[in-house]
């Protein structure tokens, strides 16, 4: 064997090896345990950054491991491939979005096969596909068939120079981002799903799954944000009629509290009132600037203008003003708040800027701390501390005996009655746009809303488009928009939105188990495999993708297609890959510059001390470390890495530098350590092969020495056993490899039960690694003598009778100073350990003559001599 380690030489072969084997491949079988290994898939982009490569790394080290436990694996991976990015790229290179994301999608698979992932590429779906897309068409259509879907108006973020709708991240200091017209919020009518008609369950099932992290289930809870509040009107009489304002809240012991509403721009008394106001219209224009996005609303300066419209206190009777507020949405509850300044500290700023009354009915029940309209303390809102005051027939009551008096009261008046509300809203699932998957519905005159039929789906996306950024392109083509109506023949226009790209991704992970069938959506072999297993991606994603997905899922339930309640046992959420940043000062504005490009200099502890620009030698800055991105040139190509020092070392590396929940901090001498370990391992295992075959392994005969090192290597398999299956912590995993390495270097016995004994460690130090570093792996288990693939190997079980220890070492300390170590039987009892701790020769020489005052023994670890 040859001692020289060459990567470039050995993982292209390997990987033929795989194929040809068929290691990957997928096949349903009763008879065995499943799993079920998923990690998010990527949007393909053009190239992978090191964020996927972790992403990927930990799914395939899992999915190894689990398939060495003898279990059937299903390891897929396909490409979210819709989206507005192709969009961008047709009008910026000239390129059709199909063409650049085939294109991409191409070459990003080949670089996932040089990274050695394990992936099951018969399963491979891309969701711009009309054999995927098909689908959920026929999905959207049974949905409607059931109510779960409809079409409303709803505000959006509007761009009036490209004539379309923006995400809420595209809206960039209320402008649209990529022309910097000024957006405005316009009503348009959209398609929703229902998830909220699913609220209850989503909520509940969070606490059955114990696989998930807290933080994600904390974060999934707060979005649905079930609240037991109170739905109540203030009336009103208007021109002679009679009307009422409805609002939510889950504070009705402030009731009594109230000083002014607030509608939304969009509310019909908003709207009213400025019939005849030109300043009201102008304000309502100007909240039309802001986003629909409720993170917006809540940083955006709180501004308002009175209606001239008053509304009536419920219980009191009392003249309430109506305000518009531009913080209020009218896609949010009913459109309108009640404001109680004195216990909320949004009303209370907006009552101070406004110059409104602030009127306190909530005291601390401990009398201690007095009420002041000058400046908000946290106590004013906090329920849990507080008793009414001022509040008449309330007087006294706490939280929640006030919440049921003043509801019973308004109840008694027809007036309003508790509520149980969420905070979750109908998800709009309608994008104007082209890239995506078209909703398969047709306008008629006569017939209205017309589903596509069955048989005529899929609605194929059209090619033939100009994308011009301006509009919608599948609106502005004939051909497309045109039809005959399914129904009745008359000339109908088809649906020209598509799909929310969160479409795609909800039911992905189903397709995977028969992405094969073009007869179905699913089929039996989705029961074998559902749910998944362990899903991995990252925190980003804890909201909306995730709760999507265990929506559609749910969906999927009750139209019969699957059986389980949810779609992923277990969730592992890796941290991000960060790198420190290096830039310029050019004309007021940081330009970033790549880590490849500077040349850094750094302390004793590896830290930054300066930095400087390898082209011209001139210092650069040094800033943060941050996330991988293109705005911060900071990130890392895999490719290069994967080329200088071979997938493994890139392997090795992503999953040594930190556990798979933290940060990972980019280490260019962190790579070349790793390297520096494959190629020792590289070396020592050529060493032991090429002095010859060793013999059987004899326990009987063993040494000390012997022994000692096999209870190492069995002790450091039952810890990484451990790590790999429960505790996923890879990084210690590798340490404890590394160790035990290390020990296998200074293990100098060249006896036939010695080699014995290496043989043995080193065929499971590759065991052990194979699923972190599965290429030099292959290569060394047949060094080693063995004909079969790494890659099918079982995982080796721990030898217990290695692991017992015939003896310890302990260390001696004469009046507690470290003099000496001994080493005794495990079962020797206090006596004999005090008799050798004493007759060793150079605890004596520290003892000087002295008798023994008091000899402490610690069992297992010390013994201590007072002289």
């Amino acid at each position: 064997m040859d001692d020289l380690y060459q990567p470039a030489a050995i993982e292209p072969d390997i990987q033929r090896q795989w194929e040809a084997a068929g290691v990957f491949r997928a096949v349903e079988d009763p008879a065995r345990e499943k799993f079920y290994c998923l990690s998010m898939f990527p949007y393909p982009s053009g190239r992978l950054h090191m964020g996927h490569v972790r992403n990927y790394t930990i799914g395939d080290v899992m999915s190894r491991y689990q398939r060495m436990q003898g279990k059937n694996v299903l390891q897929p991976m396909g490409w979210d491939a819709f989206g507005l990015p192709a969009e961008n790229a047709a009008m910026s290179k000239g390129v059709h979005p199909a063409e650049w994301t085939y294109d991409n999608i191409a070459y990003m698979k080949r670089q996932l096969r040089e990274l050695g992932f394990g992936y099951d590429w018969q399963r491979e779906v891309a969701t711009c596909s009309p054999e995927y897309y098909r689908w959920e068409q026929w999905f959207f259509l049974r949905l409607l068939e059931k109510g779960l879907v409809y079409k409303k108006t709803s505000p959006v973020n509007w761009c009036p120079h490209d004539a379309t709708v923006l995400a809420n991240e595209q809206v960039i200091d209320g402008c649209c981002w990529r022309c910097d017209t000024p957006v405005v919020r316009k009503d348009i009518s959209q398609w929703f799903m229902r998830i909220t008609a699913y609220a209850d369950e989503l909520l509940a099932e969070l606490d059955r799954l114990e696989g998930w992290p807290d933080q994600v289930r904390t974060m999934q809870a707060n979005w649905i944000g079930k609240s037991h509040g109170v739905r109540f009107a203030f009336p009103y009489l208007l021109d002679g009629e009679e009307g009422r304002l409805w609002v939510y809240t889950t504070r009705a012991d402030t009731l009594m509290g109230v000083t002014f509403c607030a509608v939304a721009p969009e509310h019909p008394l908003a709207t009213r009132a400025a019939r005849d106001n030109p300043a009201l219209q102008a304000f309502i224009r100007e909240c039309e600037q802001s986003g629909t996005a409720e993170a917006d609303l809540a940083t955006l300066e709180k501004k308002g203008m009175a209606t001239g419209i008053t509304v009536t206190h419920p219980l009191t009777g009392e003249a309430i003003p109506v305000w518009v507020g531009n913080y209020v949405l009218m896609s949010y509850g009913e459109g309108a708040v009640m404001a109680v300044p004195a216990h909320d500290e949004r009303d209370f700023h907006f009552a101070r800027k406004y110059g409104l009354p602030v009127r306190q009915v909530i005291a601390h029940r401990d009398g201690g701390l007095e009420f002041s309209a000058d400046a908000w303390q946290d106590w004013y809102g906090d329920k849990s501390v507080g008793v009414c005051v001022n509040s008449g027939p309330y007087d006294g009551l706490a939280h929640a005996e006030a919440v049921d008096a003043i509801a019973a009261d308004l109840k008694a008046r027809a007036l309003g009655e508790k509520q149980t509300n969420f905070r979750l809203r109908d998800w709009g699932v309608s994008r104007q746009r082209y890239w995506g998957c078209p909703v398969p519905v047709i306008y008629c005159d006569d017939c209205g809303t017309v589903p596509v039929p069955d048989e005529q789906l899929p609605v194929l996306l059209p090619g033939d488009v100009d994308i011009t950024g301006v509009g919608s392109p599948l609106a502005k083509l004939d051909s497309f928009v045109h039809v005959d109506c399914p129904a009745c023949g008359q000339p109908a226009r088809r649906e020209t939105d598509t799909f929310d790209t969160f479409m795609e991704s909800s039911w992905y992970f189903a397709r995977y188990t028969g992405a094969d069938n073009g007869q179905a959506m699913l089929d039996e072999r989705a029961h074998y495999w559902l749910p998944v297993d362990q899903y991995i991606g990252g925190i980003e994603h804890a909201i909306l993708h995730l709760l999507y997905a265990r929506f559609y899922h749910k969906l999927l339930r009750d139209a019969g297609l699957v059986r389980s309640d949810e779609p992923f046992a277990n969730l592992l959420t890796q941290g991000m890959v960060v790198a420190p940043t290096f830039y310029r000062e050019e004309h007021g504005r940081k330009v970033y510059v790549g880590p490849a490009e500077v040349d850094v200099g750094t302390d004793d502890k590896g830290r930054i001390t300066g930095a400087t620009l390898k082209a011209d030698g001139q210092p650069v800055r040094v800033g943060g470390t941050e996330k991988m991105s293109k705005s911060k040139n900071n990130g890392v190509d895999p490719e290069h890495l994967v080329s200088r020092y071979g997938a493994d070392t890139v392997r090795l590396f992503t999953m040594f530098a930190a556990p798979p929940e933290q940060s990972l901090e980019w280490s260019d001498s962190g790579v070349e350590g790793g390297f520096r370990f494959l190629k020792r391992l590289w070396k020592q295992v050529a060493a032991h092969v090429n002095d010859g075959p060793a013999p059987a392994l004899d326990t009987a005969t063993l040494s000390d020495a012997q022994k000692a090192l096999r209870r190492q290597v069995h002790e450091t398999l039952r810890k990484v056993t451990d790590d790999m299956s429960r505790r996923f912590t890879f990084n210690t995993a590798i340490a404890a490899n590394m160790e035990l390495l290390n020990a296998l270097a200074k293990f100098d016995d060249a006896s036939a039960q010695g080699r014995a004994v290496r043989q043995e460690a080193f065929e499971l130090v590759t065991l052990m690694l194979s699923p972190i570093v599965p290429h030099i792996c292959e290569r060394l288990w047949r060094a080693l003598g063995h004909e079969g693939l790494v890659a099918t190997a079982a995982w080796p079980s721990v030898d217990e009778t290695a692991r017992v220890q015939d003896a310890i070492e302990m260390v001696v300390q004469v009046n507690g100073k470290l003099r000496g170590k001994i080493t005794v039987p495990v079962a020797a009892d206090q006596a004999a350990i005090r008799e050798t701790a004493l007759a060793d020769a150079n605890v004596q020489r520290f003892m000087d003559g002295q008798p023994a005052k008091k000899v402490i023994v610690v069992p297992r670890k010390l013994v201590n001599i007072v002289v």
